[in-house]
């Protein structure tokens, strides 16, 4: 339960080895390769250059190709599994085997030629409906659509709004001249088709009376025969295509049998870009390459004996203090504790002369959120997500966290709830009421929100002291730790003095002549500490602002943890007043129904509720007193799989 300990690790190594080197340090899995990016700026390793990323652009090019296979394969078939059941295990010999991987990229090609053979398809079926629909208002007419008249007669096809009534336009057109035939095609909503067949001597007659009516010629170039012919042509075609579709979307499930196939080729993919990815950090000259990063002290035992069987020059040294910002971090907790990474992941990693938050916020953290939710009922549904989770899923990392998070948590909220008598509320004394109206049955409760909100204040503000005490012993051991004993008198040893001496003074102990001497003690000491530093009208500043940010903090800090009674109260009333609207309909199966809605409501929101206001006490009110903030996680070249588990040969 602690920041485990770096090392420093330089290595000077052969060319020739280096993608056997990074392939064991990735099986090792314990070894982060920096950046060089100070060596680069360096004269001095001018004879060293960055390995140039041709391989990761294949490698991800390759990996590409994969993907869009597998998007394409996705709900075709049935796929193996599930949301709840755990990934299927396989070896590192099974990741990174050639004949797989050939297999999978030969499939994935394959699904990918077919889909694209399927947009081609979509495409051309796409433009021959739109052609389908531009004839549609000609079908009527048996002339070629080639037709555009004799030496004598002139023929134009058009269109009129559909809003002007096709009478009117033949009875204008007979006054304007006799020359003149119009032919009704078909109609749609904005217009009707029409052809026109007019002496060439009467034209301009015509087509002036004719765009009074909004006339306007349809451009049929390109087609011959008439509009019937070329819409059963199309048709034939459509049907084609469609034959053609289906062939590719049956050639496209054939190869579902490839999916698992493919998805563990993606999984080795991503070993392949990290490795390239972490192969650009390296420096290399054309014989040799150079590298630095970090690796835990508990893992060096295991890379001296990978690193024994490599002609390479290398070493492992404790950062030196000036180092520390660059060293990244790694948290060791047990089971208890390393749920809590979710939280201080979320917040910020501690510096690495920092100390591991979690042991010291794990009691609180899980005690606290108890506390708000506060309900058996409650509590047994996150126990029961949270052991489905572990035991049909086997989550790994963040997923991991989550739901053992989530199982502490269920089970501090289910002990609060049999404190408080609380099971879905009132659930059962409801209930009971509606079976037997004279019914007084009352779950054993030891307080309840409702009647002792009061105590739960106090307690709350209790907690939130203790909390804070804790806090600020932690800052003390911290920098008597650092030899910054006089600093840690000063700050919190001074408060505690007040704080006892206050207590004492209330309670009528510890006084000499009638003056509270312990509480003097502490204003003396608050006085020399805040302006021991400071110099001429500085010390009046610094001491006003001492005892103003020193007070304010401390007690505003304190009534943060009020929030613990608020949340409490909260979902217990909620919860009641869904099972008092569920009692209103007087039989079991309404009551039932709405306090199931209701409950599920509630417990959705006071999960987040409680979760961030419980984060929020934790990385304000406590870390606040001890944290020391800026570390960078641990980022070692690893086998990281999306897909499938690796177990050990």
């Amino acid at each position: 339960m602690s920041i485990v300990k770096m090392k420093h690790i330089r290595l000077f190594g052969m060319a020739a080895d280096r993608e056997t080197l990074l392939r064991q340090l990735q099986h090792l899995g314990c070894v982060e390769i920096s950046e060089p990016t100070d060596k680069l700026a360096d004269p001095d390793w001018a004879a060293l250059t960055r390995v140039d990323d041709a391989g990761l652009a294949r490698v991800k090019a390759d990996a590409a190709l994969l993907n869009a296979a597998l998007n394409t394969l996705k709900g075709i078939g049935k796929e193996k599994g599930g949301l709840l059941q755990a990934r299927p295990e396989v070896t590192e010999g099974q990741l990174f085997d050639e004949g797989l991987r050939a297999s999978a990229m030969e499939a994935a090609q394959a699904v990918n030629a077919q889909e694209k053979r399927i947009s081609a398809i979509q495409n051309e079926q796409g433009k021959l409906r739109a052609q389908k629909a531009a004839l549609t208002p000609w079908l009527e007419l048996d002339i070629p659509l080639e037709t555009t008249g004799t030496r004598e007669v002139s023929a134009t096809f058009g269109a009129v709004m559909s809003t002007v009534a096709l009478d009117t336009v033949k009875q204008a057109l007979e006054e304007a001249t006799e020359l003149v035939e119009v032919i009704p095609a078909g109609k749609d909503r904005e217009f009707q088709y029409v052809l026109i067949l007019c002496h060439r001597s009467a034209e301009e007659t015509a087509f002036e009376t004719l765009k009074k009516f909004g006339f306007s010629r349809s451009s049929l170039r390109g087609w011959t025969g008439t509009a019937r012919e070329n819409t059963d042509r199309l048709e034939g075609e459509l049907r084609r295509l469609e034959g053609e579709l289906a062939e590719a979307k049956g050639a496209i499930a054939a190869l579902v049998p490839h999916r698992e196939d493919i998805k563990l080729c993606i999984d080795r993919m991503t070993q392949e870009i990290q490795r390239e990815e972490y192969k650009g950090r390296l420096l290399q000259s054309q014989a040799t390459i150079f590298f630095e990063g970090w690796v835990p002290a508990e893992n060096l035992p295991a890379l001296e004996k990978v690193l024994g069987q490599y002609p390479a020059a290398w070493e492992a040294n404790d950062p030196a203090p000036e180092e520390y910002p660059q060293v990244p971090i790694k948290l060791k907790n047990n089971k208890l504790t390393r749920p809590l990474n979710m939280v201080t992941n979320m917040y910020v990693l501690p510096a690495y002369d920092g100390v591991d938050p979690n042991p010291l916020m794990a009691p609180f953290f899980i005690f606290f959120f108890g506390l708000m939710m506060a309900d058996m009922g409650y509590g047994i549904l996150m126990v029961a997500a949270a052991l489905v989770v572990i035991y049909k899923m086997k989550p790994k990392d963040g997923m991991a966290d989550f739901a053992g998070l989530l199982l502490l948590c269920g089970i501090s909220t289910f002990l609060m709830g049999a404190l408080t008598g609380g099971f879905f509320g009132d659930f059962i004394p409801q209930l009971a009421k509606i079976i037997n109206p004279a019914s007084t049955l009352a779950l054993p409760a030891l307080f309840t929100p409702l009647n002792d909100t009061l105590a739960i204040l106090i307690g709350s503000l209790v907690l939130g002291l203790i909390q804070i005490i804790t806090g600020m012993i932690i800052s003390v051991v911290r920098k008597v730790q650092a030899g910054d004993v006089a600093d840690a008198i000063w700050s919190e040893v001074t408060w505690w003095i007040i704080l006892g001496g206050a207590a004492l003074a209330i309670l009528g102990i510890g006084s000499v002549g009638g003056y509270p001497v312990v509480l003097i003690v502490g204003l003396v000491m608050l006085v020399i500490g805040s302006t021991r530093n400071a110099k001429g009208f500085g010390k009046l500043t610094a001491l006003i602002g001492a005892v103003y940010n020193g007070a304010t903090g401390f007690f505003s800090d304190i009534l943060s943890y009020a929030r613990l009674m608020a949340l409490m109260l909260a979902g217990s009333v909620i919860a009641q007043v869904f099972n008092t609207l569920g009692s209103v309909t007087g039989n079991v199966v309404g009551f039932v129904i709405i306090s199931f809605i209701g409950n599920m409501l509630n417990f959705a929101l006071n999960l987040l509720g409680c979760y961030v206001h419980d984060l929020r006490l934790q990385c304000l009110e406590f870390f606040g007193r001890f944290y020391k903030e800026g570390g960078k996680p641990f980022r070692p070249l690893f086998i990281h799989t999306k897909y499938v588990d690796i177990k050990e040969e």
